[in-house]
């Protein structure tokens, strides 16, 4: 380790390699990396049983820095551990004007709900409606993260909707 000491305004520190540190007023700076990242999407309407929590089945893979996801989940790989910032969006809906009750977009951590959010309609029924649900979340080596829904109708089918990049679900460290 060698030291470098700027003080002219305006200079520029390039970092090149994991594990190197500017010390900037005193405070140290480790080069950092934000993989694994993952997008996915799904593509189309899905019909799901009323009432009832339904894993989504992603069915478009955008980026995957890590081959990190697989089987509608990311799975932290080893030695990756970490905060991570998740999000995932959704439109749920029933088969025809005020059919939709509530909708419930959720984020599961190793089969627990983690992160939700419910759009209550009961009141005044309606179509279908778009949640997004995010979170900081601590993951170790090993943990996955799914995203389940619950679409809760008086009557006709229930939808999960993806058309025109309508649901997705990602994250990064």
């Amino acid at each position: 380790g060698s030291s470098i000491t700027i003080g002219e305004s305006g200079d520029t520190i390039t970092i090149g390699t994991t594990g190197d540190t500017v010390n900037l007023a005193g405070s140290a700076y480790a080069a950092a990396s934000n993989t694994p990242y993952f997008s996915v999407r799904q593509t189309g309407s899905v019909t799901v049983t009323d009432n009832t929590d339904t894993k989504v089945a992603w069915n478009s893979e955008l980026v995957d820095s890590d081959s990190a996801f697989a089987s509608d989940k990311f799975t932290v790989p080893s030695g990756k551990a970490g905060k991570y910032f998740l999000y995932t969006m959704g439109l749920g809906s029933g088969s025809a004007n005020s059919y939709l009750n509530v909708y419930y977009l959720n984020l599961f951590k190793n089969g627990s709900r983690i992160a939700m959010s419910e759009n209550d309609l009961r009141g005044n029924a309606g179509r279908k409606i778009t949640s997004c649900v995010h979170t900081i979340q601590d993951l170790s080596a090993g943990d996955y993260i799914e995203v389940y829904v619950k679409v809760d109708i008086n009557a006709g089918t229930a939808y999960f909707n993806g058309d025109d990049f309508q649901a997705m679900f990602g994250g990064f460290k």
